[in-house]
């Protein structure tokens, strides 16, 4: 269950760069409560929304940020995938692709419609936010068809802002 404790935009509001991110809480992978409370202000955040486990650009999408996770970790970054799959299979995609930054589960979608994340028909969208040590949002990347280079981006994000 998402707990929104920031503000709501409006349903057809997309968050945008120059905006203060929202914050909320999710479950991880392991069923923990992630707080992004705790963690906005202390480092860059690259928050990125995809729309299922296990389909072929999500996976890719997945281990791109995983193969670049390294590079993440130098650059002080934070990586943070959700979806609306439950816990359970974020725990089970985490394993099968040895993810080693964090899944949250958003089955309802608000977080998704708190960000204003748009949808492509009937699929849920795929949007990459970067955020900045002060809780701005510095980049967005919008793109269904080439997962990896979300990763591009928010690398390219990232150094810009070191």
């Amino acid at each position: 269950m998402a707990i929104l404790n920031f503000w709501s935009p409006s349903a057809d509001a997309q968050i945008k760069t120059g905006d203060k991110v929202p914050v909320f809480s999710l479950q991880d992978q392991n069923g923990k409560t992630f707080d992004l409370a705790n963690y906005v202000g202390k480092q860059p955040l690259v928050i990125y929304f995809y729309p299922k486990d296990e389909t072929s650009v999500c996976t890719k999408e997945a281990c791109s940020f995983r193969d670049s996770y390294e590079e993440f970790k130098k650059l002080g970054a934070l990586v943070i995938g959700i979806s609306s799959d439950d816990v359970a299979s974020h725990k089970s995609f985490a394993a099968h692709h040895q993810l080693p930054f964090t899944l949250l589960s958003d089955p309802d979608q608000k977080v998704r419609k708190l960000f204003g994340v748009p949808k492509t028909f009937v699929i849920p969208g795929r949007v990459t936010y970067i955020v900045d040590k002060k809780g701005i949002v510095v980049h967005t990347f919008n793109s269904m068809r080439d997962g990896e280079k979300h990763v591009t981006e928010s690398l390219e994000a990232l150094r810009k802002m070191q």
